[in-house]
């Protein structure tokens, strides 16, 4: 086979100008052109004022008056102060409560709503409505419903011979009460990403296991899981992350921290001493150590994830 003078060979490769890792300048500079705006809005929302509360962590400052340096005073202080343990208790028993139930529950709706049957656009839509609700309203909601007087949880209890409760006023139920709440209006978000990566599941795989023998429950734990693990691992590192902040307006509108500080959340505390206390030194300190537990706890997650998250495709 004869080939044309001068014309390039089918299987030459040009050289390349650079290592395989290292992208070339102009590839460089579009990247960061493409980003350029919103590397600018993050560099001064987020990464200033972050640095900015590591310097206010180590003054004396109450807004009004000048800033006293007391370098690492505040976060001294915080091994002594009874109500950052007792606000870091409630906030452990939430978060740990409540990101398991959501799982299970979102994954469960999205397993019932992955079903081919008639309609089943609309049970979607009424099961991810709550989840959009403004969280002051459904607050106010919820404070009527559990009221000890006239509430329609009470209502309910009595109506079939039991005693009622006082639910967000009683200090042994309060916490529950609050993990009940949030089960209402914070599985929907996870429920439908569950429902995203189940329809990304093949079909093929579940033929396959039909055809082996599999029933349902082990088709569950063998197919359904492993491909399912990578969503699950993404709804977990979000429940984690939003257990520890997210909580504040609907505990600040229904039981602001009480009763007897029983939900008094760390992010609340943190809260309370810096826009009532005017304690802004100290409130930054309880910022940078609430920072940092959620990033060694999301740290430690993305380690763990190595044993039991599953990629297509990888290892």
């Amino acid at each position: 086979m004869t080939t044309i003078e001068g014309a390039p060979k089918a299987n030459a490769q040009r050289p390349l100008s650079h290592p395989w890792f290292l992208p070339s300048v102009r590839e460089a500079i579009d990247a960061y052109a493409c980003i350029a705006v919103w590397l600018a809005g993050f560099s001064i929302f987020t990464v200033a004022p972050m640095v900015a509360s590591l310097g206010i962590a180590m003054t004396k400052w109450d807004i009004i008056a000048d800033a006293e340096f007391v370098w690492f005073a505040n976060f001294a202080r915080l091994a002594s102060d009874p109500l950052v343990r007792v606000s870091s208790i409630n906030t452990v028993f939430i978060s740990f409560l409540s990101v398991p139930l959501h799982l299970i529950v979102a994954l469960a709706l999205a397993l019932a709503l992955n079903q081919k049957i008639r309609n089943i656009l609309v049970y979607r839509t009424i099961f991810f409505l709550p989840s959009q609700m403004p969280l002051v309203a459904s607050a106010l909601m919820w404070m009527w419903i559990f009221n000890p007087d006239f509430g329609l949880a009470n209502v309910g209890l009595t109506s079939v011979g039991l005693p009622p409760l006082k639910w967000l006023f009683d200090p042994s139920l309060s916490k529950p009460t609050i993990v009940l709440i949030t089960l209402w209006g914070g599985v929907g978000t996870a429920m439908m990403i569950f429902l995203a990566g189940l329809q990304g599941i093949p079909e093929q795989l579940y033929e396959a296991a039909s055809i082996d023998g599999a029933g349902s429950w082990a088709t569950f734990r063998f197919v359904t899981v492993p491909m399912l693990s990578p969503v699950i691992f993404f709804n977990l590192i979000i429940g984690i992350i939003s257990s520890f902040q997210a909580y504040f307006t609907l505990i600040y509108n229904t039981t602001q921290g009480g009763p007897g500080h029983a939900t008094l959340i760390y992010v609340m505390y943190i809260f309370f001493k810096a826009f009532q206390d005017f304690q802004m030194g100290y409130a930054a300190a309880l910022s940078w150590v609430l920072f940092t537990v959620v990033l060694a706890l999301t740290g430690l997650q993305f380690l763990m994830a190595r044993r039991w998250v599953h990629y297509e495709g990888g290892e």
